[in-house]
């Protein structure tokens, strides 16, 4: 079943979003400035890491060169206090000579010192002594750097982690490399220069970062807000002024500053506020002229309408005196002038919707009774087209409130245009009700309705076929009034039709005059239409008229 583009679903209800999440799309100001600091934080977080990764890269580079250098000319001092031990007069014990080199080595450190010095014994005879400065631990040497110096007999360094006897440790830089002590063997001498300075710095650098980011994030942010309200200010004024036009205050005006291209909007703005003033005043002018002649002419045409009535209803009840075609006349004029009366009732009802002058007569009543009431006064007609009208209350009874005598006429519209397209087929008039709302449903089995149609049926005057005669007396005013009726009442009045299939219409009312409709008790398909999964393309379609 295809749905024109007015057919609705029936109408629910949305529901509330969270109230940031209709924050976020009602303010422009509040996403230009939330995108601004989330690109802003992005950006600083990336140039952050950067100027980190660039400072950390600069800070280690230095100190392995440092370290590098320091522990080379370290490395010389002792192979020369070594040589200068085994060229003295007098031998010197292993230990002195190690200490010897230990104490040169770590004057030489500073004060404080700069690094510490582990003297370890390598592929030494017997029992050779160790030493180390500042309680410095021999588990700061990674074993496997021991390894690469033993093997490859060159200096080697790596990171390490400094651990002390006392259990302190920091991060740093180990340095080592053999050294031949005469007499005693081959010993390996490590520097090991601690990366505190180095972290003091980058710690002092991220922070600085991170605070420096975080203000000019929040500075971005606030240009942004104020850049954005520059732009937004006359953006939100122009939707002012625009719900103000809507609601009908024409002479709502943007107020025009400077010459810039804001100021061209609201200028542009207000040129077309004028144009579309004067085209409204011009419209309303004809809309008020056309319903000042519709209603004086509806007016003016029943004086002669009565008179010519008068004399159509004597020469009407004396037809058995005439001959047979001026009989046959008289009886056309008749029905002729019963349709003009009707023509003139309707037109006159048509000028008080487009005057805005209707008023609804409220009463609870009893909707099945009412259609059933409706069923039987149409029925004549219907016999005379050989149709049967079927009622069906699904509750009863099913009070609404409501102005009866306009109800009864969209009922009686509803009934008189089923017998005119119904091709004689029975119609089934459907009534339920659910305590919130109440339906009526009028199916026919005629000729149907194409989506051509639907769009059009409830135009005045309008026919499907226009080569079509009228064979009811009705005026083609009939389902423009239900649907004028129907939005006085707050209601809905929906049409469903098929070629070949006929029609259904259904009016929608709320109980109670307070109530906004949601759903219809009844649906407007008819039971077989639904039944078909997969009808052929362009074979039904829907339209509705609501308030």
């Amino acid at each position: 079943m295809t749905t024109s583009p007015t057919s609705p679903a029936t109408p629910r209800a949305p529901s509330a979003p969270l109230p940031i999440l209709g924050l976020w799309r009602r303010s422009l100001l509040l996403r230009v400035t939330a995108t601004t600091l989330l690109l802003s934080m992005v950006v600083m977080t990336i140039l952050g890491f950067l100027l980190l990764s660039r400072v950390t890269t600069g800070l280690l580079d230095s100190a392995e060169r440092t370290a590098v250098t320091e522990a080379s000319v370290g490395l010389t001092d002792a192979q020369r206090i070594s040589a200068a031990a085994a060229s003295g007069t007098s031998a010197a014990s292993p230990a002195s000579v190690v200490d010897t080199i230990v104490a040169s080595l770590a004057a030489r450190a500073g004060s404080p010192p700069q690094y510490d010095v582990l003297l370890l014994a390598g592929d030494t005879q017997g029992t050779a002594p160790e030493r180390g400065t500042n309680l410095v631990s021999d588990a700061s040497v990674p074993p496997a750097l021991r390894q690469t110096i033993l093997a490859t007999e060159r200096q080697s360094w790596t990171y390490t982690e400094i651990r002390y006897l006392d259990g302190r440790s920091a991060p740093g830089i180990v340095v080592g490399a053999p050294l031949a002590v005469t007499d005693v063997g081959t010993y390996e001498l490590y520097y090991l220069f601690p990366l505190t300075d180095e972290e003091t710095t980058l710690d002092l650098v991220r922070s600085t970062v991170v605070g420096t980011g975080i203000l000019l994030v929040a500075l971005l942010g606030a240009v942004a807000a104020v850049v954005t309200r520059q732009v937004v200010a006359p953006v939100r004024s122009a939707a002012r002024v625009a719900e103000q036009f809507s609601e009908g205050h024409l002479r709502e005006r943007m107020t025009v500053r400077g010459e810039d291209d804001l100021a061209r909007l609201a200028t542009s703005f207000n040129d077309m506020a004028d144009s579309l003033e004067q085209q409204i005043h011009r419209l309303e002018e004809l809309s008020a002229v056309q319903q000042r002649f519709v209603s004086d002419v509806s007016h003016e045409l029943r004086t002669p309408l009565t008179t010519i009535r008068m004399a159509a209803d004597l020469i009407f009840e004396g037809r058995s005196d005439l001959d047979p075609p001026t009989a046959r006349s008289a009886e056309l004029l008749q029905t002729q002038l019963d349709r003009f009366e009707n023509l003139l009732g309707d037109l006159l009802e048509i000028s008080r919707y487009d005057a805005g002058a209707a008023v609804l007569d409220l009463e609870t009543v009893d909707l099945a009774a009412l259609v059933r009431r409706a069923a039987e006064s149409a029925r004549p007609l219907a016999e005379r087209r050989g149709c049967e009208i079927e009622v069906t209350a699904l509750v009863e009874p099913c009070p609404v409130e409501c102005d009866s005598r306009r109800i009864d006429r969209v009922l009686r519209n509803l009934l008189d245009n089923a017998i005119e397209h119904g091709e004689g087929q029975p119609i089934k008039v459907v009534v339920a009700g659910d305590g919130s709302a109440a339906a009526v449903t009028v199916r026919d089995h005629g000729v149907g309705l194409s989506e051509a149609d639907i769009a059009h049926v409830f135009d005045r005057f309008w026919r499907a076929d226009p080569a079509r005669a009228r064979t009811t007396g009705g005026t083609g005013l009939g389902l423009s009034i239900a649907q004028e009726d129907t939005r006085l009442h707050a209601g809905w009045l929906e049409a469903w039709g098929a070629p070949g299939e006929g029609a259904c219409f259904r009016l929608t009312l709320p109980c109670r005059a307070d109530v906004t409709l949601e759903d219809s008790p009844l649906p407007l398909a008819p039971e077989e239409a639904l039944a078909d999964p997969d009808p052929a393309p362009d074979s039904a379609s829907a339209a509705e008229v609501s308030a």
